[in-house]
């Protein structure tokens, strides 16, 4: 009974995982449509004779747009740096929102922290899989010796789930597709991959 209890508890853990990432942003992206227009309606409303659909949707995305614009530049940074130090005082609010932002900023096309390289690992089938490098570990064996090792992500289920492996530097081949581009090829399912991979000559190993 403890197993079958424990093993919906796992599966319906990872239903959340599945749906919360796709959820919260379709949520609070209709959330702020609606807020748009009640906002307008009374400004608007008065001064049309009909309705205007989906100016909450096109004022939404303008307003998303100007944050991007804001966090971008060396100002909206500091803002944003000085909002983080607020939230970050508010004991429990701080932990969900800075758990979330952390899931967001490692899939960031801009964040070449987490993931540093987009690349193929093969393993002892022969097989390939598609990975994202995140950096190295040295595994320090019984007798002493040491064993130098990569950290690769492997999404298993949409982008937001998935393995970490540790592999051997010769089960790794580095490919010169960027991180932006490995990240719209999991997406898509294998869809937008290119027709020919080529292997990144490189000594970059992740440290």
């Amino acid at each position: 009974m403890s197993s079958i209890r424990r093993k919906l508890q796992i599966t319906f853990v990872t239903g959340l995982l599945v749906i919360i990432p796709i959820a919260v942003p379709v949520w609070v992206f209709w959330e702020l449509i609606s807020f748009v227009d009640r906002l307008l309606d009374p400004f608007v409303g008065g001064t049309f004779p009909f309705h205007l659909p989906g100016l909450g949707l096109f004022v939404a995305i303008l307003l998303v747009l100007l944050m991007g614009i804001v966090a971008t530049n060396v100002v909206g940074r500091r803002i944003l740096g000085w909002l983080d130090s607020l939230l970050y005082r508010l004991p429990i609010f701080r932990s969900v929102y800075f758990a979330v932002k952390q899931l967001l900023n490692a899939f960031s096309p801009d964040n070449q922290v987490a993931f540093k390289e987009f690349v193929l690992l093969q393993n002892r089938e022969g097989h390939y899989c598609f990975g994202f490098l995140t950096g190295a570990v040295a595994l320090q064996r019984a007798n002493g010796e040491n064993e130098s090792l990569l950290a690769v992500y492997v999404p298993t289920n949409h982008l937001y789930l998935g393995d970490i492996l540790l592999a051997r530097r010769e089960d790794i081949i580095l490919t010169r597709l960027t991180v932006p581009q490995g990240i719209q090829i999991v997406l898509s399912g294998g869809i937008s991959i290119p027709q020919v991979l080529r292997q990144e000559v490189s000594s970059r190993d992740g440290r």
